[in-house]
């Protein structure tokens, strides 16, 4: 077995070798631009933030004494440890792209204090898991009960961990911390002897409740080591209900937690790769494929409330507040380098690319710092943004990670060659070639990039540049000499000769604006100027927690829907809405009365992304349609005091959640959650306004089998209908909901809890 696994893994590294390479994050450097200022905002938010304070949930874990109280929000709420993670991964990032020295300083100190919790806890364990002993020993003994996000009424443990695994991966891997590489191996040691008296069977019902990308963490253990039995623990953690159905190009997706899902599909590449798994390569592209061709709107995110939506139905996420989560993007991001490095296929650059400007770049507050959670699509909502001492969730982890690296993929190399992939003003220093290249460039403001060349001596090599299909009248010219060539958009102009010191290349195109629906094909239209998603802002009034407070739903916004049959429509019987644009010159056009810029730029208010399209005659007739179904929806959002949507993982974990013997599933175009034991709910009734619960179910409602207890005491029912039960509600701010059912009989799936006041 040994001998196979190394025999393999001599292969993989050859064939790497030849392959589509990604330069290190110190060999490229940010110049002036959109992207440094990024970096450069988000380097203050990393430096804000305090290292005890991340640490404390370890320090605790392995009882050794605090230097500081723990940070609140998420980070004492179930998921402690987790931002953590992020923040080493942060650190080793932005060391590598910047050199900063504070920056590394903080992470060899993080890194210094995970070591001596290790020691602490003898066994290679370390975490901040709350209880974590407790729990880990109850998984050790094949103690198992769990869903989407608990796993023994625990908040994703070994999605907390992974955050850990892959931040000392980073530390090793981008500021070669040899510390963070041991404590690493250890840690994996650990778990491998953790599972090792559990079934298959029973890691698979462990890998239902979300983990990260857990399996990806042990192969890259395997790449340092090259000890096959991280990559049999790779494989082992790889979660079969969803590797399955991928093989064989099955679309099981749809209703789906989204951010679950990309982490293992990550693994399933990387794996697929080290393994000769070529099934499970094809798995991830096949992923890849559905997910940003089908599922993912004009900025590049997916998921409406953190789901898979129907491939043929966007409506929901047109209405909804909770639009793209960013964490999706950043692991579609993830994704895409990976496939792009393995296929060697322009096609992954062209989504990189749109993300990485329309959702990524647009995440972050561009002066204040901060970063988003979700970007509706809803025409006239807001954004919120995190602050360092008050929001801890996962986006944030992922946000200070986002804007530490995006030099990560601005070039590439394959063997002696060069490739150009985004344009992007930069300076890659390849000192093992004798070769530097800096770029000039002020795109996507000026449709030209320079690149100069200073080289330790006269050599031959092909340098490549990226032909995007966004662009028009592709041209190239070196020194000052129009270059010819035959290649197509999505491919690369490769430039095979002998270049001299201080060669100027020069690349001109041009863009134009164009009409994009959504994926479902309705006529709702985003505009884009190539690869740049234009918007306007249309209100500063009404964005309640534009910058978050320390609440558990801090993320979501607080402020007003506004109707959706009030936003700007597009009308015209000749289909040019094109026309109706007029250019003003920097990326931005006027539309009647709005004016259309780059989404990027657009924050601290509210915004229109997508615009219905209509000829006269329809638009009257939809109108009418629209308006009445508008009415009904707000107004019982307007009565709506707090709301539970079942089986919907973010929802539930906001509602406190807790279970035993129960399930989440998607049917019938409803998320819904059912049990044979118990389930519970804590709902805010915010002012004491609220007088009753609606709660909405899909099957038969059977009152003597199930008992309904609010604040722990039984409830009369008071109104009954087919799928709405009404029940008298307890005059207090905190209300506890729990349905618990009679002889371990199946619960109805239930849908929705609303707390309502007349």
């Amino acid at each position: 077995m040994k001998i196979k696994y190394l025999f393999v893994f001599l292969i993989w590294s050859a064939s790497v070798t030849a392959q589509m390479q990604a330069f290190s994050l110190k060999e490229v450097r940010l110049e002036e631009g959109i992207f440094k200022n990024a970096q450069d905002v988000d380097l203050k938010y990393i430096l804000a933030l305090e290292p005890d304070k991340l640490l404390a949930p370890y320090l605790i874990d392995a009882g050794l004494p605090l230097k500081a109280e723990r940070y609140g929000n998420w980070e004492s709420s179930g998921l402690d440890g987790h931002i953590g993670g992020h923040y080493l991964s942060a650190l080793a990032m932005m060391y590598a792209s910047t050199g900063n020295v504070e920056v590394k300083k903080r992470l060899d100190y993080m890194v210094s204090e995970l070591a001596r919790c290790q020691t602490q806890n003898a066994n290679g364990y370390v975490g901040g898991i709350p209880q974590g002993k407790v729990f880990w020993d109850r998984i050790h003994k094949g103690d198992i009960d769990g869903s989407g996000f608990g796993l023994n009424n625990t908040w994703v443990p070994f999605y907390n961990i992974h955050k850990l695994y892959a931040g000392l991966r980073d530390a090793y891997e981008y500021a070669h911390n040899e510390q963070a590489k041991e404590v690493l191996i250890k840690l994996g040691d650990w778990l491998i002897e953790l599972l090792k008296p559990l079934s298959d069977a029973q890691v698979q019902q462990i890998l239902r409740t979300e983990h990260g990308g857990i399996n990806e963490s042990f192969a890259d253990i395997f790449i340092i080591t090259k000890e096959p039995k991280y990559l049999d623990m790779a494989q082992r953690l790889s979660h079969r209900a969803i590797l399955e159905p991928l093989i064989n190009r099955q679309d099981k997706l749809t209703g789906l937690h989204a951010n679950t899902q990309i982490p293992k599909v990550i693994g399933f590449e990387k794996i697929g790769l080290l393994s000769s798994k070529q099934d499970w390569s094809a798995a991830a592209q096949y992923f890849w494929q559905n997910v940003s061709q089908t599922r993912s709107v004009a900025f590049g995110g997916n998921s409406v409330r953190e789901h898979f939506n129907p491939v043929n139905d966007f409506s929901k996420m047109l209405r909804s507040n909770q639009g793209p989560e960013t964490c999706n993007s950043y692991n579609m991001l993830r994704l895409s380098k990976a496939l792009f490095l393995d296929k060697n296929d322009v096609s992954y650059l062209d989504f990189y690319e749109r993300t990485l400007y329309n959702h990524i770049l647009s995440s972050q507050h561009p002066q204040k710092g901060g970063f988003v959670y979700f970007t509706p699509i809803r025409p006239n909502h807001y954004r919120v943004y995190s602050q360092p001492e008050t929001s801890m969730w996962c986006c944030v982890g992922s946000g200070i990670e986002n804007h530490a690296k995006y030099n990560e993929l601005i070039y590439s190399y394959s063997a002696n060659d060069i490739f150009v992939n985004l344009f992007i003003p930069s300076k890659l220093d390849w000192k093992a070639k004798g070769i530097q290249l800096i770029q000039h460039t002020a795109f996507p403001y000026e449709n030209q990039t320079e690149l100069i060349l200073n080289l330790n001596q006269a050599r031959s090599f092909a340098l490549n540049i990226r032909y995007p299909e966004w662009a028009e009248q592709f041209q190239i010219f070196i020194n000052g000499k129009k270059y010819s060539f035959e290649a197509k958009p999505k491919k690369y102009v490769s430039i095979n000769k002998k270049w001299k010191p201080g060669d100027k290349i020069i690349v001109r195109f041009k863009t134009s604006p164009r009409l994009e629906k959504l994926p479902d094909g309705s006529d709702w239209v985003a505009f884009l100027n190539g690869p740049i998603v234009l918007a306007a802002k249309t209100s500063a009034k009404d964005m309640t927690g534009l910058f978050a407070d320390g609440s558990r739903m801090g993320h979501e916004t607080k402020g007003s829907l506004y109707p959706i049959d009030k936003a700007f429509p597009l009308i015209n019987d000749t289909g040019n809405f094109i026309s109706q644009l007029k250019p003003l010159g920097n990326l931005r056009f006027g539309l009647d009365s709005l004016l259309l810029q780059p989404f990027f730029e657009i924050h601290e208010a509210r915004y229109q992304m997508y615009f219905p399209r209509f000829t006269q005659e329809s638009y009257d007739a939809q109108q009418m349609k629209l308006k009445q179904k508008e009415k009904e929806f707000l107004a019982i959002e307007a009565r709506t005091i707090d709301k539970v949507n079942c089986g919907e993982q973010q929802s539930e974990v906001d509602h406190n959640f807790k279970g035993e013997k129960s399930n989440a599933g998607y049917d019938d175009e409803n998320f819904w959650r059912s049990t044979r034991g118990y389930f519970s709910y804590q709902l805010q009734n915010k002012n004491l306004v609220a007088k009753y619960l609606e709660i909405d179910f899909i099957d038969d409602f059977d009152v003597e089998n199930i008992k309904i207890l609010i604040n722990g005491k039984p409830v009369e029912i008071i109104k009954k209908e087919k799928k709405l039960v009404v029940i008298n509600n307890a005059d207090t701010e905190l209300i506890e909901v729990k349905v618990e059912v009679n002889n371990n009989k199946a619960s109805p799936r239930f849908v929705q809890y609303r707390l309502m006041q007349e």
